[in-house]
C-alpha cells in the first residue's frame, strides 16, 4: 500500500476497515448492503495529537500498523483514490488486537 495523503487532525485516526473471508451457510447469500460492517481495521495514520490543560501532547495509545477493534457505528467514511477509509477519534477505538 502507498502512502496515503490523508493527514487526521488532533486525536482523530485513519483506519482501513479489514474485509474478512465471506462464509455461506446453507448457499444462502447476503447482499453487501445488508451485511454488517467489520470492526476491525488497519491503523494507516495518527492525528497531530490532543493537548491536555497544560498544553502538553497526549501520546495515543495506537501506532500506524496496529490492528484495532472499533466502534460499530462511530467515525466518518471517506474514499481517497478508490480506497475506503474511516477518520475516527482515538476514544473510538475499543482495542488493540494481537
Amino acid at each position: 500500500m502507498s502512502a496515503v495523503k490523508i493527514q487526521p487532525l488532533g486525536d482523530r485516526v485513519l483506519v482501513q476497515a479489514i474485509e474478512v473471508a465471506e462464509q455461506v451457510k446453507g448457499g444462502i447469500l447476503i447482499p453487501d448492503s445488508a451485511k454488517e460492517k467489520p470492526q476491525e481495521a488497519k491503523v494507516v495514520a495518527l492525528g497531530t495529537g490532543k493537548l491536555d490543560d497544560k498544553g502538553n501532547k497526549i501520546p495515543f495509545d495506537v501506532k500506524v500498523g496496529d490492528i484495532v477493534l472499533t466502534s460499530k457505528y462511530g467515525g466518518t467514511e471517506v474514499k481517497y483514490d478508490d480506497q475506503e477509509y474511516k477518520i475516527l477519534s482515538s476514544s473510538d477505538i475499543l482495542a488493540v488486537i494481537g
